[in-house]
């Protein structure tokens, strides 16, 4: 056995390489979403690519063969006796190297270049409303990604390829699956809201200073459990959070003068995310363990604070009062009531950031099937404008009236996260089967946070989801924690009880 923790400890050391190899590379990408100069993109594509392909050929290097043959390891075949930390990082790594050694560096380093001078176009194309400036730039990073995946899994989907670097195991079609019979609980729910009376919210779109708003946001990650010690937040054109280190977990957001909640509830969101990453077992620092086992799961936390809490009507019992007393002249008059039923309406809108719950995932939906076309080819870069509308009119009966704020409002696909999208609905329905676990152990969360007691809410994910990183699979972690697969029925029926109060159903 002394032989086997040897092996298991050299494998670990390599990895503490390509662990702060791929920390480096992050905060080259956060400072040029953040602070870097306008001028300094192309020298900063070409140090990103240089760091990824060290990062890649740290991962391809020929030690590892020779260590996992020592162990005479292949995937799900962990030596016996092993603890389930190591055997978990054996897995982990493995799959990892076994996918890594089909790509090329070359082409690795193309795709790290490529995209990030694919992100500073979109950010200009953006602002310009000009997509055809930005359509070259993604035929360019679709084309990669394609690549990518036939190196990875010549003979797979190639959907499917990208789809699992964010949501291991999954597939296309069961999301399809999952997604058709979620589509169809939310239309008959928007609908059923539709038909009623709307909450009057026009005080909410009145101009917020942002510098208040800032203030906000920094006390309700604070009440969260964010720790500044360990990260901090600045402002980006599309909200992240990215780790440069166990104890360096930065955020982003962005304000809107006029849209006041966006900006509170991006807060929110990203510490959501920074909550995970800052609470991974003190076991797995330094190895690919420490990390959100998927995507799903890490929105799972995101969206589990933005919304379960952030829009909570017992959230805004306790908040209310110091919101209005930072913008009295907005919310003179305004009950606490009357404010919660505003930040909870219902209303088909173009930007997915800014949907209600009952919304999002349609926003969610569209992005999916669109994905899922442009890497099969079926859908041409040319024609994603007017797929795009064509997609919003018929799920949600509007459609954008420019590409800004149609096919360019999100970052995602500019970097080549193509299978990144699903995870965010996958998110919101494990948040709901976790909050149901949470509550049957900790008792009603309108109890806990009523009291202020965010850190009882915090302990508990942090025991239950955050120290365990990738120790657990998606499905795996699911059942650990509440002891069911994921099951969408929870997600419609949270939704389906807030709503009967916010609109009287």
């Amino acid at each position: 056995m002394n032989q086997v923790n040897n092996t298991i400890k050299r494998l670990k050391e390599l990895d503490a390489t390509v662990t702060r190899l791929g920390h480096i590379t992050a905060l080259l990408e956060w400072d040029q979403e953040t602070f870097m100069p306008g001028g300094a993109v192309e020298d900063r594509a070409a140090q990103i690519a240089l760091m990824m392909g060290l990062h890649h050929e740290k991962i391809v290097d020929g030690e590892w063969e020779s260590l996992f043959a020592q162990l005479g390891y292949d995937v799900d075949d962990s030596p016996k006796e092993m603890n389930p930390i190591d055997a978990a990082f054996l897995r982990e790594s493995h799959k990892r190297w076994k996918k890594k050694i089909r790509v090329p560096r070359e082409l690795v380093e193309n795709l790290a270049r490529e995209t990030s001078l694919s992100q500073s176009a979109w950010v200009k194309a953006r602002k310009d409303d000009d997509f055809s400036a930005f359509a070259p730039h993604l035929e360019t990073v679709i084309n990669l990604e394609r690549e990518y995946a036939r190196a990875v899994a010549p003979d797979g989907d190639a959907y499917d390829t990208l789809l699992d670097e964010y949501e291991p195991g999954a597939t296309g079609s069961q999301i399809a699956s999952v997604f058709d019979g979620l589509a169809a609980g939310l239309r008959e729910l928007m609908d059923r809201i539709l038909s009623g009376t709307a909450p009057e919210a026009g005080f909410l779109e009145k101009s917020y200073d942002i510098s208040l708003q800032d203030v906000f946001g920094k006390k309700i990650q604070a009440f969260m459990g964010y720790d500044t010690n360990r990260g901090r937040l600045d402002l980006s054109a599309h909200p992240f959070t990215t780790t440069l280190g166990p104890d360096d977990v930065r955020v982003t957001t962005r304000y809107d003068e006029n849209l006041v909640l966006s900006g509170l509830l991006s807060n929110i969101h990203e510490a959501g995310h920074g909550l995970y990453e800052q609470g991974m077992g003190e076991n797995l620092r330094g190895t690919l363990l420490a990390d959100g086992t998927s995507l799903g799961i890490h929105e799972s936390q995101s969206r589990f604070w933005e919304n379960t809490v952030g829009r909570s009507r017992v959230f805004w019992d306790f908040w209310y009062r110091d919101f209005q007393r930072l913008f009295p002249e907005h919310l003179s008059g305004v009950g606490t009531m009357s404010f919660y039923r505003a930040a909870n309406r219902v209303q088909p809108s173009l930007i997915r950031v800014d949907a209600d719950e009952v919304t999002y995932s349609f926003h969610i939906i569209i992005r999916f099937r669109l994905e899922q076309a442009l890497i099969s080819g079926d859908l041409k870069v040319a024609e994603l404008p007017g797929a795009w509308r064509d997609a919003y009119q018929e799920l949600l009966g509007i459609s954008p009236r420019n590409d800004a704020d149609g096919c360019m409002q999100d970052v995602h696909w500019s970097v080549g996260l193509f299978g990144y999208f699903p995870t965010y609905a996958l998110g919101n329905l494990y948040a709901a089967q976790f909050t149901i676990a949470m509550e049957d152990e900790i008792g009603p969360l309108s109890t806990i946070i009523g009291e202020g007691r965010a850190e009882t809410v915090l302990t508990w994910l942090r025991k239950n989801i955050h120290v365990h990183g990738r120790v657990f699979s998606p499905d795996d972690l699911c059942r650990h924690v509440t002891g069911k697969p994921l099951d969408p029925v929870h997600f419609l029926d949270y939704l389906n009880g807030k709503y009967a109060e916010v609109y009287g159903l």
